[in-house]
């Protein structure tokens, strides 16, 4: 120390402790920081739980069951998630007017905040599909892949235009314009009513994003060849020619032969 004195030069040992001390500070105030952050985002979320919790026990448990397991008249919310509440409420399938083969689309019964609250609640209760990002939702780039994935997954029952159709024992098939794209992610990964599960290793989460964008891309153009009959396929388009090209045909025969007698 002596020596280093007395040629001017700072100890090795020094630096040392000032990049120590410096380490330590730094980490003690990003901790402090983030543990701040973090109480004050859990305490929110649990707020919005309590008051899921309550909007709950008021609005649903007398079909779903006060811990929310079940009964022979709903099924057990327990690992749903809150994309399948989201998805649910949101649309205002959820609560049920009466029952029926299949919950229909109808006014929403609740807020907005009422919707997230009593999502945050079920979400609790057990892990499930979280409610989609805006980034993933508007992540979808390529409408030509997400119309193929379309017809080989969903054309099938909401048709390649998405019309939607009808299934069995009187329940259907939704038609899917203008619907929040939220919404048909979560009804991808929830699988509502008699739509399969479409988890992240059948369709990724980019490919769900891209199927979103023709569904965007549907309601933004409509049918180029002009009037699409409902846009039902060859069904409506036969009817149409057997009922109306054909009795047309019939009729200016008729016509013609009356005329001529």
């Amino acid at each position: 120390m002596s020596r280093n004195r007395r040629t001017g030069r700072r100890s090795p040992l020094a630096s040392v402790a000032l990049l120590v001390i410096g380490l330590l500070a730094t980490g003690g105030a990003y901790a402090l920081v983030t543990s701040s952050a973090t109480a004050s985002t859990s305490a929110a979320t649990e707020a919005k739980a309590e008051e899921g919790e309550k909007l709950f026990l008021a609005n649903c448990a007398s079909c779903h069951g006060i811990d929310a397991v079940g009964t022979t008249d709903a099924p057990n919310l327990i690992g749903v998630g809150a994309a399948a509440v989201d998805f649910q409420v949101g649309t205002g399938r959820m609560p049920m007017a009466a029952s029926g083969p299949q919950a229909e689309i109808k006014p929403v019964q609740f807020t907005p905040a009422q919707v997230e609250a009593l999502a945050v609640y079920v979400a609790t209760l057990g892990p499930g599909p979280g409610i989609p990002s805006a980034t993933l939702l508007a992540s979808g780039n390529d409408i030509a892949k997400g119309a193929e994935l379309f017809r080989i997954n969903c054309a099938m029952c909401h048709n390649v235009g998405g019309a939607g159709g009808a299934l069995t024992e009187g329940k259907f098939a939704p038609a899917l314009k203008d619907i929040d794209p939220a919404h048909v992610y979560e009804a991808m990964v929830t699988g509502p009513q008699n739509m399969p599960v479409f988890n992240d290793l059948n369709i990724t989460p980019q490919d769900k994003a891209n199927i979103i964008a023709y569904l965007e891309y549907l309601n933004d153009n409509p049918a180029p060849g002009g009037y699409d009959l409902g846009g039902l396929g060859p069904v409506s388009e036969g009817l149409f020619v057997w009922i109306f090209a054909l009795g047309g045909i019939v009729g200016v025969t008729v016509w013609l032969t009356s005329k001529a007698n």
